[in-house]
């Protein structure tokens, strides 16, 4: 029993080795989770700036429906209703939504650029969203 309680004394801890190797596997979890969070970041950017471009393509339609017109005032859909969302960074100039009008006025065009600083359009003629500024 005495040589069993000896045993047991002398292994308390873990040696430098084993911390280190812990250590190491750590870092490489955290070295290949950032980018992979970052992304999903990103993701999240472009999915609220597309929702608000929906958003306000409604607003340009209800706004049309009662004025027979389209606006290229964000401020005038604003007017009626339209709410942008508030974790895509509007207010300090990290995200956009521009609007263009053709001369004829009877389509409207919606930019947005997301704080990811990619680029979305939709296109009331097209009916929805494209690759390509209207």
């Amino acid at each position: 029993m005495l040589a069993r309680i000896r045993t047991s004394h002398d292994e308390r801890g873990f040696t430098l080795i084993e911390l280190l190797v812990v250590i190491i596997i750590i870092g490489i979890l955290a070295a290949v989770a950032s980018p992979v969070f970052l992304n999903q970041r990103q993701k999240g950017w472009d999915a609220t700036v597309t929702s608000d471009l929906r958003n306000a393509a409604t607003a340009e339609e209800t706004r049309f429906t009662e004025h027979n017109v389209y606006t290229a005032s964000i401020a005038d859909l604003k007017a009626i209703g339209l709410e942008l969302s508030d974790g895509s960074s509007y207010a300090d100039g990290r995200a956009s939504i521009a609007i263009t009008l053709p001369a004829n006025a009877q389509s409207y065009c919606l930019t947005a650029t997301s704080q990811s600083t990619k680029t979305f359009f939709y296109d009331s003629l097209a009916g929805g969203f494209t690759t390509t500024p209207c």
